[in-house]
């Protein structure tokens, strides 16, 4: 995720105040430094007060992990921000961000895992308690400009930078990666830049996935009755598995994969296996996740990486057999997975042809 090695909390307020020091009048409204610990569940008070149109970039730096384990969390997919006790819960991309206020509020702010977010303004899913799993401190520089941010920014680099930050930010906005036309990103888990439309890989119009370290979870609506014999099919082009081993724990649950959500909250997402057996059939290592989602290899092994290949399943048999109980009656949408956190892993891979046979024929998803 980073090019550079991290600073650590003292380094980076001080060279950012430093920096900021020094910038001519008229660029810097002012700045504050929040440290946001990650064994307390959101949400924390800044002291930092917001008016509409205020102009505002964040830099934060640190890692959450999980208390007697490998596992942890960059700092870029933890931290969320919300304007006012209602208003909704947002983040960046990266581990810098910008925005305008988009109303008048004070600035609270939380980190995700291992937590789960409940409402688009913040209330948990998950008791305060989880929370204690997790130790870390993250360190959150805000800043307000007196100019648009990118204004700003590029301003500001031409007296110095601090780790890189400064110019990363710069090259977020000049670098943004759009979200695949008619998808969007599952609200609690992020935006992210993963996912791409793309053409060069042998396929017109395929969607490209590139991990590193981080995690997504990419959504598109698409309504269809279940009924037996109903069908997903898909082409994928495996590059890059992001675990070397099974991926039915915990600590090694990184997988590439395409799921379809049923209007019952449950869904299933087919993935290739690093060496789990073929229809392998296990629910979701993920506390927050396993009364909710079953997995299943439909491939497994590195002999066919970089090939497109083309799958189909029968929903609404592998339901049956997989989850079991009472049927649901709707397919509601289809995602695309990516999960390389656990193991900090790379994951790449490209989807093309998505579609759903139903009773009424085919849906072109992509």
């Amino acid at each position: 995720m980073q090019d550079r090695p991290q600073l650590d909390s003292a380094a980076f307020e001080a060279q950012f105040r430093a920096l900021l020091g020094q910038a001519p009048a008229g660029i810097v409204k002012d700045f504050h430094f929040v440290l946001v610990p990650s064994n307390q569940p959101p949400w924390l008070d800044t002291g930092i007060d917001f008016a509409p149109g205020d102009q505002v970039s964040t830099f934060v730096i640190g890692t959450t992990s999980l208390t007697g384990t490998a596992i942890s969390f960059p700092a870029a997919i933890q931290l969320w921000c919300r304007i006012g006790t209602d208003g909704e819960i947002f983040r960046g991309s990266r581990a810098t961000n910008s925005f305008e206020a988009v109303k008048s509020g004070r600035l609270y702010v939380g980190t995700s895992f291992p937590g789960e977010f409940a409402s688009r303004t913040g209330d948990l899913a998950t008791p305060d308690e989880a929370w204690g799993m997790a130790e870390g401190i993250l360190t959150l520089l805000v800043v307000r400009w007196q100019m648009p941010p990118l204004e700003a920014l590029k301003r500001l680099v031409q007296i110095g930078d601090v780790n890189g930050m400064v110019a990363g930010e710069i090259d977020r906005f000049s670098s943004q990666v759009p979200v695949p036309k008619g998808w969007d990103y599952l609200w609690f888990i992020g935006p992210s830049e993963i996912y791409k439309e793309c053409g060069d890989h042998g396929r017109a119009n395929a969607i490209c996935c590139h991990s590193d370290n981080n995690g997504a979870l990419l959504t598109k609506d698409c309504v269809v009755p279940l009924k037996p014999g109903t069908k997903v099919s898909w082409a994928w082009r495996m590059e890059k598995l992001p675990s070397a081993v099974a991926e039915d724990t915990f600590p090694t649950h990184d997988y590439l994969s395409i799921a379809v959500e049923f209007d019952n909250g449950q869904d299933i997402t087919y993935f290739w296996s690093s060496e789990l057996p073929l229809e392998t059939t296990f629910r979701c290592p993920i506390p927050t996740w396993t009364h909710r989602e079953t997995h299943v290899v439909v491939r497994s092994g590195l002999d066919d990486l970089g090939k497109w290949l083309t799958e189909e399943r029968d929903l609404y048999r592998d339901y049956a057999e997989r989850i079991g109980g009472p049927m649901p009656e709707k397919i509601v949408k289809v995602w695309l997975i990516a999960v390389c956190i656990f193991q900090q892993a790379e994951g790449k891979c490209q989807f093309a042809d998505i579609a759903i046979h139903g009773e009424n024929g085919t849906i072109a998803v992509m």
